[in-house]
């Protein structure tokens, strides 16, 4: 099985999942021009890879999702799911056949009991559909689909010149996710392996696996082309959907202890005090934790860890502000960047600036890049100047979708 790069800080549960989806993201295709794959192009504020994300993970039913992407595409598939929640992705193949089973094989240490299988590039699928499907296999189908059934009349025909009148009668256009069993649908992907076939449902047929079709939606197509492109701008400028950037702030303090060595931004800084607080008091930790917060409408930090509360105390503040990043993401938000200033005489900041912004990127599962960390002072004047304790503040953009009313 090949094997993906790492996403930081979210690794595949023992248990197995009711349901868990594998997203195929390892195309090369380049018709809109330029040398970005299309699921990573940007669709009113979005990637349509992330469109997708975002509806599926929304599922109450959907555990885990994982993409399958191209080794090339590293970069660029990180930014497009900065700020969502994924299992790492593995790396497709030569095939559209070789990425899924490669990706269904990844699932095998915990092997999940159904699997949604969808094209990164329907980036419109809905709720409704996904339920019609989980009802199917619910109720003892082993493969169902999506479609939408054929309303024009077809022709066939050689040199451009029509041939035949084809029969449409229980003709359908299929769609994804194609939903299975999981252990029947693995089974018939390595079964038929290197054949080629077109769709998940053609290699479960392949296998004698009775596969149904139920009615899909025709806002759930694929973007293929620079006109299907224009239809989804289309699509999303009727829906209402536009992008909102909201910004919240943070403000933290804490007082210098006895001690040898102050917590910042997760690195142990060695000095001749420490910190005081309920937690490990890593002062610039809380004060981005509160931006976030402040950026979705949820609270502050105290209202998600009571410092009143002894499970708290002493616990290392990444708790805090992962929570904090997932608030952003279970909101339908998109952290853009976070700012962080660090106020004190002592100690420097410089030397541990770095260590500090990957930590951070990493707990957010955010890029280096989104993450900017400053030292000041206050030129010895007030608590922080007379060395006394050190404050942080931090401001948070993240976006959201919202809808016109």
């Amino acid at each position: 099985m090949n094997s993906g790069i790492k996403t930081e800080g979210h690794s595949q549960s023992n248990t197995a999942s009711q349901c868990v989806v594998l997203i195929v993201s390892a195309g090369r295709g380049h018709r809109f021009g330029g040398e970005t794959p299309k699921q990573y192009l940007d669709l009113a504020g979005s990637s349509l890879l992330a469109r997708s994300v975002e509806t599926l993970q929304s599922h109450p039913r959907i555990s885990e999702i994982r993409a399958v992407i191209h080794p090339d595409d590293q970069d660029l598939y990180a930014a497009a799911i900065a700020g969502l929640n994924l299992l790492p992705p593995v790396f497709g193949g030569a095939e559209r056949q070789d990425s899924v089973r490669f990706g269904l094989e990844s699932f095998a240490d915990a092997p999940p009991k159904y699997v949604l299988i969808h094209d990164a590039v329907r980036p419109f699928i809905d709720h409704a559909t996904i339920d019609r499907l989980l009802a199917a296999l619910d109720s003892g189908e082993m493969g169902v689909i999506p479609g939408v059934s054929v309303a024009d009349t077809l022709k066939r025909s050689t040199d451009n010149v029509i041939t035949d009148t084809v029969d449409r009668t229980n003709l359908w256009r299929a769609q994804t996710p194609q939903a299975f069993d999981y252990n029947k649908i693995l089974a018939a992907h390595q079964a038929v392996a290197g054949q080629a076939l077109t769709d998940d449902a053609a290699i479960a047929e392949a296998n004698g696996i009775e596969v149904a079709i139920l009615e899909g939606s025709e806002s759930n197509f694929k973007i293929t082309t620079a006109a299907d492109f224009e239809r989804g701008e289309h699509y999303l400028a009727l829906q209402g959907d536009r992008l909102m950037t909201r910004v919240g702030t943070g403000f933290d303090v804490h007082r210098f202890t006895d001690g040898a060595s102050v917590i910042l931004c997760g690195v142990e800084i060695p000095f001749e005090k420490a910190l005081e607080g309920h937690s490990d008091a890593d002062v610039a930790f809380h004060a981005l934790t509160d931006a976030l917060l402040g950026a979705v409408g949820a609270g502050d930090i105290g209202v998600f860890f009571p410092p009143s509360e002894p499970e708290w105390k002493d616990v290392s503040s990444d708790i805090f502000l992962a929570r904090a990043g997932k608030e952003v993401s279970d909101r339908g938000g998109h952290i853009a960047n976070v700012d962080l200033t660090i106020i004190c005489e002592a100690p420097k900041i410089g030397p541990h600036r770095e260590q500090m912004r990957k930590n951070i990127a990493t707990v957010l599962n955010i890029d280096l890049e989104q993450v900017n960390v400053k030292g000041t002072t206050t030129e010895q004047l007030g608590f922080t100047g007379r060395g006394e304790g050190i404050a942080a503040q931090a401001a948070a953009s993240i976006s959201m979708k919202v809808l016109n009313t």
